[in-house]
């Protein structure tokens, strides 16, 4: 509706003068459909004004070349090709008129052409002959090089039934294939054939004939090389491998083949990268490797010349370029991964292996503990009855009598009875052991979720992976590990193996 609207506007406004300043005026064609335009169709119209003695008219802030108006107000434009594209159909593209009386008035206005999509049929440029052998499958594929459509339209190739000689089949995709029998190869001597076909567009369908030359192999002419894919140019990744096939044919035969090869710009491409399959059939097969790139550079463009010799050194040339990108060495940065995620798996093994041994020494110290103990508890009892029974009586005054019944005796036995194990608490122990058997389970579990979480390369090489290492690299520098007394030199003997560590850690995953 507001479209409706803004074009019964735009119309109104066209159809009429508008007054400008001092009564100035552009007037503009009144039919509605004026301002509708097709590419490649020649369009003009007379621009007035009001009034019209001595007014200069012009275009400005125009871009667009031949669009073209005069001083007596005549435009004149042809939209090109270009303007619409195959996909848009349609384009709307506003252009400012302007008009300069001497009296210094100047009055502009916006006029908005509507563009509409011409469709152009395919276009056919003189072919190549075909040439073509007795007894022998020819093929002959219509390069887009000679036969394409302008509106970069899909296009289909058909065949003309009057115009085909027996045996010869055109397809879809612009392919010819004939073998010609003995007498259509020599009528061709004295008569060659001009085949016409058919190229249509998709999908307006627009046909355009086209001809070629089908003649018989006369003179020494030069091998033929068709490569595939057909493209003339290339894009890789350095890690990325570029695979092209070579059929080498030539139209005297193809034992008159000789040799095929080719020529690189840049001499770090070896020879031994085309492998010659069959005498007419090759193949180039290359990687560039993650150092053909250098790291100051972004990419690298290079270019291959393959050909084809006869026996009379006939030569014939194809040439491609390439450019190769810049790539990351996933490889070296997956082994880096790797390794940063077995190492990590191997610091929480030998942590394990080092509580382990730990909790074993403090099982030990526990039991001897708890042993001593005892013994000094019939200690006690009897140093306890033995000074209830005997007073003390100090020799140098026959009066004073003292009882050591709760004296230095009675001391030294509370002394004794407050150590439980000479030299360690049992109860510093027990809490050793409590301390050493939660940080063994806190690193067993952390590390088998390290292991698990981050088994494939895909999970290591994501940035989640740097932080999982760090929350690993906590729960082993756990600062109660200072209180177990453990040996900070003690190295394990054995270097640890993936054996170890997939017993250690069932989810544990070797480099693949």
């Amino acid at each position: 509706m507001r479209t409706f609207i803004c074009a019964s506007i735009l119309g109104f406004l066209l159809s009429c003068s508008l007054f400008g300043q001092n009564g100035h005026d552009l007037i503009f064609p009144n039919d509605p459909e004026w301002t509708t335009l097709y590419e490649g169709k020649p369009f003009s119209f007379q621009l007035k004004a009001i009034p019209n003695n001595h007014v200069v008219f012009s275009l400005p802030d125009n871009e667009i070349a031949d669009m073209q108006i005069d001083s007596l107000g005549y435009f004149t434009w042809t939209p090109s090709y270009d303007l619409v594209n195959r996909v848009e159909l349609k384009k709307e593209l506003p252009v400012i008129f302007r008009g300069f009386w001497p009296d210094g008035s100047r009055v502009s206005q916006t006029v908005v052409f509507t563009i509409h999509h011409v469709n152009r049929p395919p276009q056919v440029e003189e072919l190549p002959v075909f040439y073509v052998r007795q007894s022998t499958r020819n093929n002959y594929q219509i390069s887009s090089e000679y036969v394409f459509d302008p509106d970069e339209d899909p296009i289909v190739f058909k065949s003309v039934a009057s115009q085909m000689p027996e045996g010869l089949t055109l397809n879809s995709q612009g392919q010819l294939s004939w073998t010609p029998s003995r007498n259509q190869f020599n009528s061709l001597r004295a008569n060659p054939l001009m085949l016409e076909f058919i190229v249509q567009d998709q999908p307006d369908k627009a046909e355009t004939k086209g001809k070629l030359k089908i003649a018989q192999t006369q003179l020494d002419l030069p091998p033929e090389i068709l490569i595939v894919p057909g493209d003339t140019s290339f894009t890789i990744k350095e890690d990325e491998t570029l695979n092209l096939k070579l059929y080498i044919s030539d139209p005297n035969g193809d034992d008159n083949v000789k040799s095929a090869g080719f020529l690189a710009s840049d001499g770090r491409i070896p020879q031994s990268t085309l492998k010659e399959n069959t005498p007419l059939q090759y193949e180039f097969t290359w990687q560039p490797g993650y150092d053909f790139v250098e790291d100051t550079q972004r990419k690298l463009s290079l270019q291959l010349t393959f050909f084809a010799l006869d026996k009379s050194n006939n030569r014939t040339e194809r040439k491609i370029s390439i450019t190769v990108l810049d790539a990351e060495n996933i490889v070296m940065k997956d082994g880096l991964q790797y390794q940063k995620y077995r190492s990590n798996l191997v610091a929480a093994a030998e942590l394990l292996q080092t509580l382990d041994d730990n909790q074993k020494r403090l099982n030990t110290d526990y039991k001897k503990a708890k042993k001593g103990k005892k013994n000094r508890s019939v200690m006690n009892a009897s140093l306890g009855a033995v000074t209830g029974l005997s007073p003390t009586l100090l020799e140098t005054d026959q009066s004073k009598v003292v009882s050591t019944v709760g004296g230095t005796t009675v001391l030294t036995l509370n002394t004794l009875e407050a150590t439980e194990v000479i030299g360690k608490s049992k109860d510093d122990i027990m809490d050793k052991i409590k301390i050493n058997v939660d940080i063994r389970n806190r690193v067993q579990s952390a590390s088998d979720d390290f292991a698990r979480k981050n088994a494939g390369k895909t999970a290591r090489r994501a940035l989640e992976f740097e932080k999982d290492i760090d929350k690993l690299r906590m729960v082993l520098n756990d600062q109660r590990l200072v209180l177990l007394e453990l040996d900070a030199y003690k190295k394990n003997v054995r270097a640890l193996s993936d054996k170890d560590l997939k017993r250690m850690f069932p989810d544990f995953a070797e480099e693949n």
